[in-house]
């Protein structure tokens, strides 16, 4: 399996806003992406403004679909405004427990 760790920092008084846009979007992968298997969303508590994605799809072509779909694109459209940085580690799973 192929996993995602996406941090994203937004700007200052923008959380409810972040969430807002972020929680339908990890609902929705879960739900409706059959290769989608983990979409969890973490707050970090030391790093203020800072949000960490944890996505796990059966493979990269699973999360090249997900970037396709409805509520992906329009949660872009929403965080673009909000968010100030982004990285991303790139994994493969070798166990889930």
């Amino acid at each position: 399996m192929y996993c995602i760790i996406v941090k994203n920092v937004v700007k200052p008084g923008t959380r409810e806003a972040y969430l807002e846009a972020m929680l339908p979007n990890a609902k929705a992968s879960v739900a409706n992406e059959e290769d989608c298997h983990v979409f969890d969303i973490i707050e970090a508590q030391e790093e203020q403004d800072t949000f960490y994605l944890y996505e796990i799809y059966t493979d990269k072509a699973a999360l090249a679909t997900h970037k396709l779909t409805d509520h992906y694109l329009s949660s872009r459209k929403l965080l673009s405004e909000l968010v100030v940085e982004t990285s991303v580690i790139r994994a493969d799973v070798l166990a889930r427990n």
